[in-house]
């Protein structure tokens, strides 16, 4: 079927959401006592964010149908990346302490209990919704939705496969999934630009993640330089260099293990973009050992941070606000369900003194996975950004057997 959208020309839409992450940039350096009033209750990112849901909502763009999203996350992100992971100080990384695991648990945890809650909760206003066990019954649907926030859309459709999901609810869950999600994920951002003060309130230990940047700002200080056209071209070799390897690896190991290895799909390694995210990450800190780390000095997290936020933009197309208003009934059990996980997540973290950043991440790479966890991770600061790589990647390996488990307790409430 053809788009109804008004644009739906790639290269137009590319050069509307150019256009607006210059605009959000322009004006948020800007001196104007207006805009300085205006970016110190709305953050920059969620902008960035923001303003293509509109172009979706309202049908200037179908973010649907656009190819914007796919190339930004199958060439940009991984290209993002490794450019963000070259310059990392792995030490300093696993020298956070244990309380980063601990609350990606936790958020993991949160999503498994929230379903069947929201679930129950949600049965008193609609009684329909439980004592039904047909393909298109709502537990059945909401187990892809828990693949989806514990792993990533391979989980997800491994879930529509166990347990046989009828396409009418897997479609109204996907939709619930984009909309939560993405709500969510602008709350974590909003979040991020508060987070020196919300951390000083709950008495967070922040000084592992302080000392962490404040590496990254003295090395800065010390080696920064004008970049040279050399230099760029060089980042941008390693960036799309390692991309491009990256996809001969997937496009082969993927297939590979689909092939030969069918009940691996459990654990994402039939998924060509599990392999992608694994590989340029590894191949990312193997290079951070190397004088290749050195490009940071020439501005590489620069680029790689652009890429980042021409991502987010796409992601953002993806949003249609006005969904909501379809089916109230799921997107309420869907906000219920993040409620849940916000709640869990937020207790936790209270009772360990973890910082906002342990818990804004460890809740995205659940929820989002290796395309978003990057980008809350890079709100608080550039140099933390693989931080969220490595989680999400432990999302893949826990999404099929947590969401699994998820939907036998579902089943559990609503047969």
């Amino acid at each position: 079927m053809a788009s109804t959208a008004l644009v739906t020309n790639d290269a137009v839409a590319l050069g509307i959401l150019a256009t607006i992450l210059g605009f959000v940039f322009y004006t948020s350096s800007s001196s104007h006592p207006f805009w300085q009033k205006f970016y110190r209750f709305i953050p920059a990112l969620l902008l960035c964010y923001f303003l293509p849901s509109l172009l979706n909502t309202f049908g200037v763009i179908d973010g649907h149908t656009s190819q914007l999203y796919y190339v930004a996350s199958r060439y940009l992100l991984p290209a993002c990346l490794v450019l963000l992971i070259l310059s990392v100080d792995l030490k300093a990384i696993l020298g956070l302490g244990p309380k980063a695991v601990i609350m990606f648990l936790t958020g993991t945890v949160g999503i498994v209990i929230g379903g069947p809650i929201a679930l129950l909760v949600v049965s008193f206003i609609e009684p329909s919704l439980i004592g039904v066990d047909s393909p298109d019954a709502v537990w059945r649907g909401m187990t892809t939705l828990a693949g989806s926030w514990i792993g990533g859309g391979a989980n997800q459709a491994a879930m529509k496969e166990i347990y046989e999901v009828g396409g009418n609810i897997f479609s109204v869950m996907v939709t619930v999934d984009v909309i939560v999600a993405n709500i969510w994920m602008a709350v974590l951002l909003f979040m991020a630009s508060k987070a020196k003060e919300i951390d000083a309130k709950t008495g967070a230990d922040t000084t592992a993640i302080e000392t962490l940047k404040n590496k990254v700002e003295q090395y800065h200080a010390e080696n920064a330089r004008i970049p040279s056209l050399r230099d760029l071209m060089l980042i941008v070799a390693v960036g799309f260099g390692i991309t491009g390897v990256a996809h001969i690896a997937a496009d082969f190991l993927g297939p590979y293990f689909e092939a030969n290895y069918p009940w691996t799909e459990d654990y994402s390694l039939t998924s060509k973009f599990f392999w992608l995210v694994v590989i340029v990450t590894t191949i990312g800190l193997a290079m951070s050992f190397s004088p290749m780390r050195h490009l940071e000095a020439a501005g590489a997290s620069k680029v790689a941070s652009a890429f980042l936020y021409i991502l987010v933009a796409t992601i953002g197309l993806h949003m249609d606000v006005s969904k909501v208003l379809d089916t109230p009934l799921y997107f309420l059990v869907g906000i219920i369900w993040m409620i849940v996980h916000a709640g869990f997540m937020l207790l936790i973290a209270k009772l360990i003194k973890a910082p906002l950043f342990y818990m804004a991440v460890g809740s995205q790479a659940n929820v989002g996975g290796a395309a978003s966890a990057p980008v809350v991770a890079a709100a608080f600061h550039p140099a933390l950004a693989p931080v969220g790589v490595l989680l999400a990647v432990f999302g893949y390996a826990l999404g099929t057997y947590m969401a699994w488990l998820c939907g036998q307790l579902l089943q559990v409430v609503a047969v």
